[in-house]
């Protein structure tokens, strides 16, 4: 059986992606925005980069409800969309692709998952290929939970932490999990940083579907449980029951339900850069930048400005910048964002206050 057709490639892409507001919205998130690639959207990317290992049609897309027609609208029919009823957080995305793709009478015993989130800059394909190939031929090898690390070049405080139970020796080295962290202060990222035994964790996952079902039944049996009557109901043709029994379940991270708790969990060492792009102050890693350091997307001119992230999404109008340095300057159809970039991560904040004053730039 070839690699496309044993492999189910699962893209997580129901977030809002509120910290590139005001460019994402909600009928219009993250995912659909041209981000690290000025010609395709990041969801786009992320279904091109699944292609090789699972075809054309075994790519799913899990998603939320009032996502579903713009997703199919940017992807076209051959890609499979799952909406999940409600936001359960990566673990309930994970228990309703499981539960549809059972009710649908896929066989757990002879297929494989590569589950992967829908705003990750990845670049190059081949060597994302390359590194997923290894992780699945271990997943099912040895029926393990492999996730895929990234090896740090900063110190960076916004990502969680893998530690691995002996120092790495290069590229697609696998090497067994001591211990998940959480993204840490700075202190402690450069302490982990320094002692070359702690990866970047990309948040993406590989196992067998045999395998996933077997590590829920045992650590986290009450998500096992959802998945089976979950999808004894769809086979039933009954999706308010399916519904109904979703929307009970816990509303928590696939990571602290199961892969932190879990004996058999692996990691391969990545063999592509990878950049986990969450606000706008990522942007200049993804995009890069002119010789002050700016980013520029769209019309503008800046002088005398320095670092600055600059996007303007109306092409009537120019934005204009003199003798400022570290901004975000964003300005769409209805709105204009100015904040330092470096509280781009609390751009939030913002967009809450903003739903409540005009709910429709929102």
């Amino acid at each position: 059986m070839s690699r496309s057709n044993r492999c189910i490639g699962i893209i997580m892409a129901g977030g809002s992606g509120e910290r590139f507001w005001p460019l994402s919205r909600r009928l219009h998130p993250k995912q659909f925005l041209n981000l690290s690639d000025p010609d395709r959207s990041m969801l786009e990317e992320a279904v091109d980069r699944l292609r090789p290992l699972c075809g054309d049609d075994g790519v799913v897309v899990a998603t939320t409800p009032w996502l579903v027609e713009p997703t199919r609208e940017l992807l076209g029919p051959s890609v499979t969309l799952f909406a999940e009823p409600s936001k359960r957080n990566t673990s309930g995305c994970l228990v309703w692709a499981a539960a549809q793709l059972l009710s649908q009478g896929v066989d757990p015993e002879s297929t494989s998952w590569a589950v992967v989130a829908a705003d990750h800059r990845i670049t190059p394909t081949e060597g994302f290929v390359r590194t997923v190939e290894k992780a699945l031929e271990w997943a099912e090898q040895e029926q393990l939970l492999v996730t895929i690390g990234i090896r740090p070049n900063r110190a960076e405080t916004g990502y969680g932490y893998i530690e691995i139970s002996n120092e790495c020796a290069g590229p697609l080295t696998g090497h067994r999990v001591q211990s998940f962290h959480e993204k840490p202060d700075r202190d402690r990222a450069e302490s982990y940083v320094a002692s070359r035994r702690f990866l970047w964790n990309s948040g993406m996952f590989f196992w067998t579907f045999s395998g996933f079902l077997g590590a829920l039944q045992r650590h986290a049996l009450d998500l096992f449980e959802a998945i089976t009557t979950i999808a004894a109901a769809l086979k039933e043709g009954d999706p308010l029951h399916a519904e109904k029994i979703f929307e009970q379940i816990r509303n928590v991270s696939i990571d602290y339900a199961l892969m932190e708790k879990a004996s058999q969990v692996g990691v391969i060492e990545a063999d592509f850069d990878w950049d986990d792009l969450g606000s706008w102050d990522a942007l200049p890693r993804s995009r890069g930048t002119d010789e002050a350091g700016n980013v520029q997307v769209g019309q503008s001119i800046l002088v005398e400005s320095s670092q600055n992230v600059v996007w303007n999404d109306r092409s009537e109008s120019t934005l204009c910048l003199l003798g400022v340095e570290g901004l975000a300057v964003v300005q769409t159809e209805d709105c204009t964002l100015i904040c330092p970039l470096d509280r781009a991560q609390e751009i939030r904040k913002l967009v809450e206050a903003v739903s409540k004053s005009r709910p429709q730039s929102t």
